[in-house]
């Protein structure tokens, strides 16, 4: 049967409106979404246009599933409050679904009682000691070229900056700086960069560098690439080195602590900020440290190796209590030991460079955005890791968080919030 062309566009348009019109909204009692054990968990559900549910509530315990069940909702548009109580330290994920609606929200449980799920090795000072040492024992060479800069960019140079590091690739990334600036005047501030390898994320950017350098009243601004790669190539390389010899680097060398792939990123780092303090306009007093995922977790192991690094801003930061899967809890990203429990060599090489065991007594101020419904670094492996730390934490948990920037509603909060307190914290920091 054919339809009326007027009904027929009268379907088309009713259709997206019902379907847009269904939506789902959680909310907590505690908008922080932490909790002392025992507290009560008011976890609140706000339905639109859902008809007569029911819905699919489920319960994630330290990122793995312990409750699927459906829930009854009586009305298109209600709310409906659940009440909880928990004893045990750790993560909850709440989801709720129905069709194509949902939300997720994560809260902790009593998250400063979190500690490693690895013992921290008999000689891991002596083991880091040692590398320090090999690896100030290697002449620093520096090669280093001017970018050219737009006009609109007067009052500040920039540099394409390579330096020898142990291992098969140089640390390689942009400097950018005042160009007057006095001797002895100017903080420094060091980005790393995020996981992968031919992503815009993994690369060092001139822009990014000049940006660092305007902040507060000027800095020495070190934008890094990932992996030593080298600047400003054509695609063909970045791809070339994701398919060769970087092709899940993240697993290179797992068996031996001297030949893991994070002991060269984290002597690279190193190298960053032996390059940096060398050059004369920098203060003698303050490094700044930052990084998202991958980056924040080479900004904690800075903290960690450095004692002359004085502040770090991390935001859902990797490479965190890797031995949680010993404690119960999934480790953070790459999981090495969540996916390698068969390996004894991969349990007893990871704890090395664990930043959960790298900041223990660091004295350093840290600023860290955590995201409670992350499933790549879990809340769980940065509250155990900040938790080592003596110095200043200042944690930004997000309950609505997930690995990847929030989006829609979530974004504009974040942004004027959690985005906003970090970008703060930078500017304050270096005036």
């Amino acid at each position: 049967m054919k339809l009326p062309n007027s009904l027929l566009r009268s379907l088309l348009l009713s259709f997206p409106a019902v379907l847009s019109a269904a939506s789902i909204e959680l909310s907590l009692n505690q908008p922080s979404g932490l909790y002392d054990k025992g507290e009560e968990v008011a976890l609140t559900i706000k339905g639109e246009g859902l008809s007569s549910a029911p819905l699919q509530l489920t319960i994630q315990k330290n990122n793995q599933e312990i409750l699927s069940q459906k829930l009854a909702f009586s009305a298109d548009s209600a709310t409906h409050t659940l009440s909880y109580s928990f004893n045990d330290p750790g993560s909850l994920i709440f989801e709720v679904s129905h069709g194509d609606a949902s939300d997720s929200i994560g809260i902790l449980i009593a998250a400063d009682t979190l500690q490693p799920g690895s013992p921290r090795p008999a000689d891991f000072d002596a083991y880091w000691s040692k590398q320090k040492a090999k690896a100030q024992k290697l002449r620093l060479k520096v090669t280093q070229s001017p970018i050219e800069l737009d006009a609109s960019e007067s009052g500040y140079e920039a540099f394409n900056v390579e330096v020898n590091s142990p291992g098969p690739r140089p640390l390689r990334a942009i400097l950018a700086k005042p160009a007057a600036a006095a001797p002895g005047s100017l903080p420094i501030v060091i980005q790393y960069r995020a996981a992968g390898v031919k992503g815009e994320w993994c690369r060092a950017k001139t822009h990014e560098a000049l940006a660092l350098a305007k902040r507060g009243n000027g800095a020495l601004a070190l934008d890094t690439n990932a992996h030593g790669m080298l600047n400003h190539e054509d695609e063909a390389y970045y791809e070339e080195l994701e398919n060769g010899p970087l092709k899940n680097y993240w697993e290179q060398g797992n068996t031996d602590r001297d030949f893991f792939y994070f002991r060269f990123m984290y002597l690279r780092m190193l190298r960053s900020i032996e390059y940096m303090t060398r050059l004369p306009e920098w203060d003698g007093k303050r490094i700044l440290v930052i990084g998202e995922s991958q980056g924040g977790g080479q900004a904690l192991a800075a903290v960690g190796l450095d004692p002359r690094v004085s502040a770090a801003v991390v935001t859902v930061p990797a490479m965190c209590d890797w031995g949680g899967p010993l404690a119960g809890r999934k480790g953070g990203w790459p999981q090495p030991i969540d996916w390698n429990r068969d390996k004894p060599a991969v349990i007893e090489t990871a704890p090395y460079f664990d930043a959960a065991h790298l900041l223990k007594g660091s004295q350093a101020t840290l600023v860290a955005e955590i995201g409670h419904i992350d499933q790549t670094c879990p809340s769980t492996s940065i509250y155990a890791a900040l938790n080592q730390a003596d110095g200043k934490v200042i944690a930004y948990p997000v309950t609505y968080r997930t690995h990847g920037w929030p989006a829609g509603d979530d974004r504009a909060h974040w942004d004027a919030t959690t985005h906003a307190a970090k970008n703060a914290f930078i500017d304050d920091y270096l005036k």
